[in-house]
């Protein structure tokens, strides 16, 4: 007969870290060059004027400007005047 208990192994002793994912900046907010906008799993968002899609599928700033929200896509208007500004209707 054993003398001392024998160590059990548990299924729950184990969590992972948060991913912190969702929307960084909102429309109308500054956003700098290389700036998150978006965290992401998958492509919710789509990237767009000025905006760059990381391997993660997450949207970065390209340039200095103003976070703009067009349905799913993302787009940076810019602050510098010598880059051109997109527009919707061309």
């Amino acid at each position: 007969m054993a003398h001392k208990k024998g160590q059990g192994s548990t299924q729950n002793g184990r969590d992972s870290n948060p991913q912190f994912r969702g929307i960084k900046l909102y429309g109308g907010q500054r956003a700098r060059a290389g700036s998150i906008i978006v965290r992401q799993c998958g492509t919710r968002y789509k990237a767009g004027y000025l905006v760059q899609r990381c391997k993660d599928d997450t949207l970065m700033a390209t340039v200095d400007g103003t976070v703009r929200f067009r349905g799913a896509t993302v787009d940076i208007v810019p602050a510098d005047p010598a880059i051109p500004h997109y527009t919707a209707a061309g």
